[in-house]
């Protein structure tokens, strides 16, 4: 059963469509991943799903309730976690906890059982009465990602929850977020970080410039390649002319800069490896490393729209 219903959901900011007629189901108890570059529209539609924003066009019922007409049931049943810290540095852990709850209408013994569950999920539990300004910035993420389950709720947003970690956090907190499912809660996760929505999601849906462009399970999305490979480039100043000159190589269906150098997709990269190198050093690029590699949901990107998500 459908959890989250939206059908030609949009949002117009001064002009600019910045979701575009979004059709969208997430069933209950499933682990949901938007992916997509910064400004693709992951955020402004958590912030309709959740309330936070009006609709310019379209229909959306959370649990059945509508979200025009019955924002207030809605928020009952909904976790928040935005990207920002919601923590108040001046309290401590579980008096950030109870403020939370209370807002949500969690009382007296209930609310103190669901504090300690809590704080014993994120392992803070021996720090539950210091001050959240002692804490570490590990320690404060934690925190922040379970006051969204303070009271219960049937579905919880995470908006970017692991932007600005190293990859040691960011893994610490992706097994976290995947211990929430215990809690019986359907996920909807946005992030930028393919690997994330990989690792985490049951479905993803791949945004770009306000619209679903591909929505299915990872493995599905990444067999979706078909019988391209990758070739993985480490190389250093690689520039846009450079780009625009391998996009003309005969084999290369797709290619994009990424941070460490160069991805293209091609059916035979055998042959097109040898013709970047060529080019590469006519272009005077150095190339470190190059390898074929295995497809990932940034090819899926590639693929799609030439360019990768950190574009």
């Amino acid at each position: 059963m459908a959890i989250v219903e939206a059908h030609d959901l949009t949002k117009v900011f001064n002009g600019r469509k910045a979701v575009d007629s979004l059709d969208l189901e997430i069933e209950e108890g499933e682990f949901f991943g938007l992916l997509g570059p910064n400004g693709a529209g992951k955020s402004t539609t958590v912030a309709m799903l959740s309330t936070i924003l009006r609709p310019t066009r379209g229909t959306v019922t959370i649990a059945g309730y509508d979200i025009k007409r019955q924002a207030k049931e809605i928020r009952r049943l909904i976790g928040v976690v935005p990207q920002e810290f919601g923590l108040y540095d001046e309290l401590t852990a579980a008096e950030n906890l109870a403020y939370f709850g209370k807002l949500h209408g969690v009382e007296g013994g209930k609310l103190k059982v669901r504090i300690e569950e809590l704080l014993r999920l994120v392992q803070l539990q021996d720090r539950a009465n210091d001050l959240v300004k002692t804490f570490s910035g590990g320690m404060k993420h934690r925190l922040n990602l379970v006051v969204g389950l303070i009271h219960e709720p049937k579905l919880l947003f995470l908006d970017e929850p692991t932007t600005g970690l190293d990859p040691q956090a960011r893994l610490a907190v992706w097994e976290l977020i995947k211990r929430f499912q215990s809690e019986g809660v359907t996920i909807l996760l946005t992030t930028h970080y393919m690997e994330e929505a990989d690792y985490l999601c049951e479905r993803v849906a791949i945004m770009d410039r306000g619209k679903v462009i591909a929505l299915d399970s990872p493995a599905r999305l990444k067999r979706s390649i078909g019988k391209l490979e990758v070739i993985e480039v480490k190389a250093r100043k690689v520039t846009k002319k450079v780009l625009n000159e391998l996009r003309k190589l005969k084999g290369v269906r797709k290619a994009a800069r990424t941070t460490e150098g160069l991805r293209v997709l091609t059916p035979a990269a055998n042959e097109v490896m040898a013709r970047v190198v060529t080019l590469a050093s006519f272009a005077g690029v150095q190339i470190d490393s190059l390898n074929v590699a295995q497809p990932t949901l940034e090819d899926v990107f590639i693929k799609l729209t030439g360019k990768t998500l950190r574009d």
